[in-house]
């Protein structure tokens, strides 16, 4: 199995060796990792295991993390299969699937009854619940819990379904892009080249071939060597990618288009937020609740002539746009279009790039309000919305 495995993660492009699988061969033959109290061992045990002696680099962790994923998918144990799973709270145990005529019966709750909805929830619910329409659990039509249908609810705990959560009470990781992927295609990079601005700025390293022939004729043949700053696009690109979430379902696409925006603009400057841009920003995932960046210095910090460019598929309930306290991460104190509205008015160059399939834009009631703000300069993660976004802030 563990042979498999190597080759899983040499597919996915890891520089994984024959002397690291080796390593990691030992290190489960000394028991670095052993079984637990009921004899099987952990799946998150190897993992590290396995990431530590595989793994040199940090910038591979993403790489390998999804690799690992799919080739141990559904797996729980690595061991001792006949150990029945058990079942915590909010284990997802009942799935259904409802007809038009019942989700029409739903009826969306406001916002500030489905906040005091659930704290009256909190206070009287004392056990775990499945299916049904009131409390806190999993299946049915309740706007609490996950794993069933509700319009606008509050997820707690579980994966989303619906796409539609006003908030999400979760513990949530999210994984920074890597500007390491190779490219499937060049023709992403020859769309953002019709973004080009050439300057020759900074010491003069090129042989400048024309002057110096120039200078050599005109000095009677002696040879007068010329050099000249090499051509730069000297455009200017603050880039700002939503992370986490349903972006998760186009990591591979956003992380070509980041190392294609990396080759080709010298003067990048990136920021990651989830869903819909608030008071602060932040730069590497792992650290976001550490090191925050306030959405009003990176508007002060950076000058008009830099172009603006989202990245993410606005795809979320509309509170998150547009009521304070509306992220589903912490209480907000101003409207996230509040900020969307002040970035888009410093940097007057700007366009919105979305990965989902433009043919479901209508469907989405959080993409139809995200267009409004940004005047419609929404373009999708296609070759031809590309072309024509880099068009648009060349003008």
């Amino acid at each position: 199995m563990l042979i498999d495995f190597f080759y899983t993660l040499r597919s996915a492009k890891l520089p994984v060796s024959v002397k690291e699988y080796l390593s990691l061969l030992e290190a489960l033959q000394a028991d670095v990792v052993g079984p637990n109290s009921d004899g099987a061992y952990g799946l998150d045990d190897f993992y590290y295991l396995s990431r530590t002696a595989l793994v040199k680099d940090e910038k591979h962790y993403d790489k390998f993390d999804r690799a690992f994923a799919a080739y141990f998918k559904g797996v729980e144990l690595l061991t001792d299969f006949t150990k029945e799973v058990p079942l915590d709270w909010l284990r997802k145990t009942l799935e259904r699937e409802f007809t038009a005529e019942e989700k029409a019966k739903i009826e969306k709750m406001g916002w500030d009854e489905l906040m005091e909805t659930l704290k009256k929830r909190f206070e009287e619910q004392k056990e775990r619940h499945e299916g049904g329409s009131k409390w806190i659990g999993t299946g049915g039509t309740s706007p609490f819990g996950h794993g069933g249908y509700n319009p606008q609810g509050i997820r707690i705990g579980g994966a989303g379904k619906n796409k539609s959560a006003v908030k999400v009470w979760d513990q949530r990781a999210y994984k920074d892009y890597d500007d390491s992927q190779e490219l499937g295609t060049r023709n992403i990079k020859m769309a953002l080249r019709k973004l080009r601005k050439f300057a020759r700025e900074g010491h003069e390293d090129e042989l400048d071939l024309d002057e110096t022939i120039h200078k050599t004729a005109a000095n009677a043949g002696y040879l007068d060597i010329k050099m000249r700053p090499e051509r730069h696009n000297n455009v200017k690109v603050l880039l700002l990618m939503d992370v986490g979430g349903t972006m998760d379902e186009h990591v591979q696409r956003v992380e070509e288009l980041f190392s294609a925006v990396k080759t080709e603009f010298k003067h990048l400057e990136f920021y990651y937020f989830h869903n819909c841009v608030y008071d602060f920003m932040w730069k590497n995932n792992r650290r976001r609740f550490s090191e925050k960046f306030p959405t009003w210095d990176i508007i002060r910090k950076y000058n008009k002539d830099y172009k603006l460019i989202f990245v993410g598929d606005a795809t979320m309930s509309p509170y998150e746009i547009l009521q304070p306290g509306g992220s589903v991460e912490y209480n907000n104190e101003e409207a996230g279009a509040e900020w969307i509205q002040r970035l888009t008015h410093a940097f007057p160059k700007f366009a919105w790039i979305n990965p989902e399939p433009q043919g479901v834009w209508q469907y989405r009631q959080s993409i139809s309000v995200m267009q409004q703000l940004v005047s419609h300069r929404m373009f999708p993660l296609t070759l031809k919305g590309l072309e024509e976004s880099m068009r648009l802030l060349s003008k």
